[in-house]
């Protein structure tokens, strides 16, 4: 089904069912021993990423630590023993081909970890130490000195106009490393300007009003054009092919509330690959999940009887089979019609209760994947 795709998202319809996270583990395998897959991208912080990759390239730290101390917040659904599992087998797969490694990538923009600043730093220390002061004074203030949920939330509570003040800071120190010239290592002026870019991203993805609904709206379809930019650079540096691990509404094509997010990184993606990007959507009738209050910040544990009449889901656990895949854009009439037909379903993201959100499947995503039955994840330090 996934034919020649460079890029295939693989969705989930809540972000913390077990089900959803071990069939990704299994999915991914399954590519690199079949299909020369070759990194797994995660909706995560890409100097998160980089950290875990260095463990998974290089046995460098304790993947354990490093999710407790990357995965938090918004973050926290990913410090789960599913990905603990599924980092421990890259590195063992890594140790047993040196030749031809596995990668692990973040997309994603909401912090940038202080070794990203000291990358670029190092980078235009070697290469044009004049500007090293300059740069210093532009990311003045802006290097992480407290852990990531606390940095997240400060940078929320900063002024409007502080925090506009940043993103022209990291803008001008994207713009000084770009102009720099790249001298006899090519790739590591590569890898120094996606850096800066990455620190302007997290910038700027801050610098919208909070206040402004049309502004919050921006600010969503920011980020999605963002992650399928660092989804985008990564496969054509790295010439890997990725699967890539997001939440239903963000590998898919339409948006689930348009109003609110305008275009989602899985559209983003097919811009940018065409055919070379696959989408494929995930759905359950029944089962539990964790999630936060809509109006607290404590984790439950929520669970949903069998999906209702008149949903997606409802008819798609008719079918005989309790767990199936479904090529959407190969699907005979009648259920063409009826798949191409946007009715409730549920989309599920970090608090409960959300949604059902109308979605046409047929629409959103090239193929689906529809689970009976799913369980709550088992977060990790909770």
């Amino acid at each position: 089904m996934i034919g020649d795709a460079r890029v295939v998202g693989l969705g989930e319809a809540t972000h913390s069912s077990h089900d959803f996270l071990a069939l990704k583990d299994r999915v991914f395998r399954h590519l690199v021993e079949e299909r020369g897959f070759r990194t797994f991208a995660v909706e995560a912080p890409w100097s998160t990423g980089l950290r875990l990759n260095d463990y998974v390239l290089y046995g460098k730290g304790d993947p354990r630590r490093i999710m407790r101390e990357e995965f938090q917040r918004d973050y926290l659904w990913w410090n789960n023993t599913d990905y603990l599992r599924l980092v421990e087998w890259m590195r063992a797969y890594n140790v047993r081909h040196p030749g031809d490694p596995v990668r692990f990538m973040g997309d994603d923009i909401a912090w940038t970890g202080p070794e990203l600043y000291d990358a670029v730093e190092d980078h235009v220390a070697d290469a044009a130490p004049e500007l090293s002061a300059r740069l210093a004074e532009l990311y003045r203030g802006l290097r992480p000195t407290v852990p990531t949920g606390a940095y997240i939330e400060q940078y929320l509570s900063l002024p409007y106009a502080e925090r506009r003040e940043r993103a022209a800071r990291t803008g001008e120190a994207l713009r000084l490393v770009e102009r720099m010239a790249p001298g006899a290592d090519r790739a590591a002026y590569d890898w120094a300007i996606q850096h800066a870019t990455v620190i302007d991203r997290t910038a700027r993805q801050y610098a919208f009003d909070f206040e402004d609904p049309a502004q919050i709206a921006e600010a969503m379809r920011y980020r999605d054009g963002a992650m399928a930019a660092n989804v985008g650079w990564w496969q054509r540096h790295t010439g890997t092919k990725v699967l890539l691990s997001a939440h239903d509404n963000h590998v898919g094509y339409v948006p689930e509330e348009p109003a609110e997010n305008p275009k989602v990184q899985g559209a983003f993606l097919r811009d940018l690959l065409g055919a070379g990007y696959v989408s494929v959507g995930l759905t359950f009738d029944r089962g539990s999940f964790n999630a936060t209050g809509s109006d607290d910040e404590v984790v439950r544990r929520w669970t949903l009887g069998p999906a209702g009449p008149g949903s997606n889901e409802g008819t798609l656990d008719r079918v005989r089979h309790r767990d199936y895949v479904l090529d959407l854009r190969t699907a005979a009439a009648p259920a063409r019609d009826w798949l191409r037909q946007a009715r409730p379903t549920r989309s599920i993201g970090t608090a409960y209760p959300d949604g059902p959100h109308d979605i046409a499947l047929a629409r959103s995503y090239d193929v689906l994947i529809h689970l009976h039955r799913v369980e709550a994840a088992r977060l990790r330090d909770r």
